[in-house]
Order: C-alpha cells, then sequence, then structure tokens
C-alpha cells in the first residue's frame, strides 16, 4: 500500500503543513510508517472503542463511557485525567506497544476511519461506538481548533477552511466518507452508531442505549447523576456556517 506526502494548500501561507496520505486519505503526519501495524494491531473480545471524526464531541462522549463501563462515580471524573484512560490509538503517545499490554477491558480511542482500523474489527471483535455530528456545527469547532494549535498555525478565515473541509484537505480525510462508512456498518452486532445531537436531546436514553450495547447495568441513581453533562460544549453557530458551507456549495455546482 502506497504511502507518499501530500502539501497542505498554501492559503493562508502560514498553514504549509504536510499531511500524510495513505491509500487517498490525508492523515495527520503521526501516522506516518505506522498504518500496517494498526491494520495488524491485536484486539480483545472485551475491548471498547470510540471512533469519531474529529471534533464530533469525543471528550463528553469517552467521559458517558468511561462512566457507564465502569461504573465510575461521576463526581470523581472532574478529578483524573481521563484521556490516560483512553488512549488514541494512532497519536504518537502512549504508543501502539503500551495500548497493546493495556489491562482488559481496554478502553481506546481513534479517529481513523473504518477501513484503516485493525482488521479483526471487521470480522466482529471488540465493540464500537462510533459518534456523528451535523457537520455545520463540527467545522465550526475544528476550524477553532485549528487556530487554537501553535503546531497548525492557521490563520485563514473560515471561509477557506470550509472550502479545505468539503474539498477533503484537512486530516482524516472526508466527513462525509468518514461517517458514511460507518453507517454502512450500523447494523453489525458489534457497532453502536450514535449522534452528537441526540446527547443534548436526552441523555438518559443514550446511557441507556450505551449500557444495553455494553451489557452492563446502569441503575437510576447513576442516570440522573449523568444528565445535564451535557450542557458544558457549544451547539456550534449554525446559521453562521450554514451560510458560509451553502455558498461554497454554489459555486462548486
Amino acid at each position: 500500500m502506497a504511502e507518499s506526502e501530500a502539501e497542505t494548500p498554501s492559503t493562508p501561507i502560514e498553514f504549509e503543513s504536510k499531511y500524510f496520505e495513505y491509500n487517498g486519505v490525508r492523515l495527520p503526519p503521526f501516522c506516518r510508517g505506522k498504518m500496517e501495524e494498526i491494520a495488524n494491531f491485536s484486539l480483545r473480545s472485551s475491548d471498547i472503542w470510540i471512533v469519531t471524526y474529529p471534533k464530533s464531541g469525543t471528550s463528553l462522549l469517552q467521559e458517558v463511557v468511561y462512566l457507564v463501563s465502569q461504573g465510575a462515580d461521576p463526581d470523581e471524573i472532574g478529578l483524573m485525567n481521563i484521556d490516560e484512560q483512553l488512549p488514541v490509538l494512532e497519536y504518537p503517545q502512549p504508543g501502539l506497544d503500551i495500548i497493546q499490554e493495556l489491562t482488559s477491558p481496554r478502553l481506546i480511542k481513534s479517529h481513523l476511519p473504518y477501513r484503516f482500523l485493525p482488521s479483526a474489527m471487521h470480522n466482529g471483535e471488540s465493540k464500537v461506538i462510533y459518534m456523528a455530528r451535523n457537520p455545520k456545527d463540527l467545522v465550526v469547532s475544528y476550524y477553532q481548533f485549528h487556530r487554537s494549535l501553535r503546531t497548525m498555525s492557521y490563520r485563514g478565515t473560515f471561509q477557506e477552511f470550509c472550502r479545505r473541509f468539503m474539498n477533503d484537505k484537512l486530516g482524516y480525510g472526508s466527513w462525509f466518507e468518514h461517517v458514511q462508512e460507518f453507517w454502512e456498518h450500523r447494523m453489525d452486532s458489534n457497532v453502536l452508531f450514535l449522534k452528537y445531537e441526540d446527547m443534548y436531546k436526552d441523555l438518559g436514553t443514550l446511557v441507556e442505549q450505551l449500557a444495553r450495547f455494553l451489557g452492563v447495568s446502569c441503575d437510576k441513581a447513576q442516570l440522573e447523576a449523568m444528565r445535564g453533562r451535557g450542557s458544558r460544549e457549544s451547539r456550534g453557530r449554525v446559521g453562521f456556517v450554514e451560510r458560509h458551507l451553502h455558498r461554497l456549495h454554489e459555486r462548486q455546482v
């Protein structure tokens, strides 16, 4: 499988970092040289995976999954570094070797498309929780994320960023293909397909879905303790994004 480098479009000029391109999908540079190892990563039946396109509500989802799967106290979640409990498969730290040796049940995150995840997952091993988010909100969060990172140094306009998003010029490739691949596997017995917006509409129902999927119990006290946690994140400026996405779409058709 061929690997190559792809230059990020140089508008604005400050944003000239190189992405890593693998089988036609633009990925972060730290994925270089490890994609075959990821494909062969050994799974366990007790593994719980959280997979999302970036900025799809991963932080909140991982808290809920951790609380439900571990039966943890919601009041203690703020006292711990939850990211240490749920490492990202493809990130440089802690690394594939460390994640491989974690004690069961392992809780692992990834932003990789379905096709690049460990092949054993495609055969039904491990439980996979996928969350999709409305792209109009997601692109605002992704834009703000790029502007906040010193390593990205993005200083372009939001309209320029939307153009990159729609033309698959950002890390982890096309949002549309990313979601579509998991949607096509939503009926697989080891996949639970969730929507970010549902966490805000009715977190209690989503928690019950998770509990059933993971085969664990979640009593009423735990449900009540977790209600309302979804209000901490912004819903996004839908109207602002919609105008720009619509304008870009008109130029392309």
